[in-house]
């Protein structure tokens, strides 16, 4: 696992920008049980059993922190454990903030 520089560790408190919803990323998050991954070249597909929505993951990284954010106790664990540079995280955090509106991934009430 990397190491970050001072100051260049996680965003506390971070919240979703204006038009995003709600987002915590100081708590922990899981993939919805209604949503599948499929891996691609790109990163993978979404699929919505329950909303029939296809949508896409355009990164690997970014499937990679979704794959793990079940097993951290918040979503600065999973940026970490998926070595996200410190200079993306930021834009790591609004594209989970999108996924959380979408329903792609929800709020864990317990802490792993």
């Amino acid at each position: 696992m990397s190491t970050t520089a001072a100051g260049a560790g996680p965003t506390p408190g971070f919240t979703a920008p204006a038009g995003v919803g709600h987002f915590d990323a100081d708590r922990p998050y899981r993939l919805s049980g209604s949503v599948s991954l499929r891996p691609e070249s790109f990163g993978a597909l979404v699929y919505d059993f329950h909303t029939r929505r296809l949508s896409f993951l355009k990164t690997r990284m970014l499937v990679r922190v979704v794959e793990v954010l079940g097993d951290h106790p918040d979503v600065h664990g999973a940026l970490e454990a998926a070595e996200v540079p410190a200079p993306q995280r930021e834009q790591y955090l609004k594209a989970l903030a999108g996924l959380a509106q979408a329903g792609t991934i929800k709020a864990r009430e317990d802490a792993a």
